[in-house]
């Protein structure tokens, strides 16, 4: 048996279902035994826990925009991986628009990759981009060890990731299934959204939160949802629905999980802890698309959650400058959509989740495991198992802080948890074994860029 380097251990630590008192041994970065409390062998450094501390697999974050190359000033991999050990997330998965280039070709990937060099607190995996003519790129940007593929059934925000059209999906979703490539989509399509702003009066104040919601109906997501569904059991692609925000279409997802279509769904934060009745006039930190809604269908998502209908919880960090937000006009329709977000995951949802019964337990499927296995990584990540990355985060959960400026790593502060008392305080972070977030202390980058591992079926 390996050496053991360090052991970590508590009397709350999360894994194989449960939480009890366990030593997790590692040795040369990785899990290599998980032992009694009281099992540590000689010579061996020991970090302990905190008596009310839970020891947590490291957080994975699927859905991240990380804007570096081209458009650093919004964030850059220095920062979003600082964030993301703030908030015990020690593997991030980077979406391919904000980037100049956007990640759908090759030359763009490598792009990414000679951008990150040196840069990385956390480790990084990439998704690639389906738009309009690419299709010849995807088995070389597969080969390059992408997870999988993005697209926009509505316009990006960006022109350099146009969105695709039914058409342009059947022409690429063949090539995804021939890979065994994941296709993830922002669900929503234009004619709804066109309809409603059509519809909109003139003299409409931009500045009311309801203005926006109403231009982005419900109806954009069901029918987004509904043409998913049949063009995966058509082709046999691999689908997944990224941030989804309409309770109208869950029982479109549960009857086609129940029907055996291969298709996950993701949810965030955002859309778990805010309602729309609660956002005030001009505030638009709040805006992201598809939008933040109502207290009911908040509570709707979380059912779902429950019955397995909504697989993970993703930040959808998604930041820009601060003037993008138009703050001091408060124009809804002219600002930029998008939440920033990544170091307040596990506080968000624990808050929530906690107060509605869940354990923490369900809280590491949705944050640690769900996310990993989604993206090929579940034999490396996401789990305290024998033979993982010791990726760990220590945190507790009973204490709270409010969200201010000072604490937040994100390059820019603008969010709309500011002011929030949350529940759980990350105390110290671990990526393969090495401390690298210590209340508020960073060690030096140590992540790595990861690439796609077969998916076990």
């Amino acid at each position: 048996m390996p050496q053991t380097d360090l052991v970590i251990r508590g009397r709350r630590v999360v894994y194989e279902g449960a939480v009890a008192p366990a030593s997790i041994h590692i040795s040369a970065g990785r899990i290599s035994a998980i032992a009694p409390f009281d099992e540590t062998p000689p010579g061996a450094e020991i970090v302990e826990a905190g008596e009310d501390s839970f020891v947590m697999p490291g957080l994975v974050d699927s859905h991240v925009h990380v804007n570096e190359p081209g458009r650093t000033e919004w964030e850059g991999f220095e920062t979003a991986t600082r964030a993301a050990l703030a908030g015990g997330v020690t593997t991030i998965v980077d979406m391919p628009l904000n980037c100049i280039p956007a990640t759908t070709t090759l030359d763009g990937l490598q792009s990414k990759l000679a951008a990150s060099e040196g840069k990385l607190y956390a480790d990084i995996a990439f998704w690639g981009g389906v738009v309009p003519g690419n299709t010849g790129e995807l088995a070389g940007l597969w080969d390059a060890g992408v997870v999988g593929f993005k697209c926009f059934l509505v316009h990006s925000g960006v022109d350099e990731f146009p969105n695709v059209t039914e058409s342009d999906l059947r022409e690429a979703m063949p090539e995804l299934t021939r890979l065994g490539a994941m296709l993830i989509v922002h669900a929503e399509v234009p004619g709804p959204i066109e309809n409603a702003c059509c519809q909109t009066s003139n003299g409409e104040v931009a500045r009311t939160y309801e203005a926006f919601l109403r231009s982005r109906p419900r109806a954009a997501e069901n029918e987004a949802v509904e043409l998913m569904i049949r063009l995966g059991l058509e082709s046999g692609c691999r689908i997944h629905i990224v941030h989804h925000s309409s309770s109208d279409a869950l029982s479109m997802l549960r009857a086609a999980k129940r029907a055996g279509a291969q298709i996950t769904v993701e949810t965030c934060p955002h859309y778990l802890h805010f309602a729309a009745e609660d956002i005030g006039e001009g505030a638009t930190e709040f805006k992201c698309c598809p939008p933040i809604r109502e207290r009911e269908n908040r509570e709707q998502l979380w059912a779902a959650l429950r019955d397995g209908t909504i697989d993970l919880v993703v930040s959808d960090h998604s930041p820009c400058p601060p003037e993008m937000k138009l703050r001091e006009q408060g124009d809804f329709m002219k600002a930029w959509g998008g939440i920033s977000s990544l170091q307040l995951r596990l506080p968000v949802m624990w808050t929530e989740a906690s107060a509605r019964g869940f354990e923490v337990d369900q809280l590491t499927e949705w944050l640690c495991r769900a996310p990993a296995r989604q993206v090929g990584l579940s034999q490396q990540k996401g789990s305290i198992s024998v033979g993982c990355d010791a990726d760990l985060v220590i945190w507790n959960p009973d204490r709270e802080f409010r969200v201010s400026p000072e604490l937040i790593q994100h390059r820019h502060k603008l969010t709309p948890y500011a002011g929030e008392v949350l529940r759980g305080v990350v105390e110290k972070t671990f990526l393969r074994g090495q401390m690298v977030y210590d209340g508020g202390a960073f060690g030096e980058p140590r992540g790595q860029p990861l690439f796609r591992t077969k998916l076990k079926t």
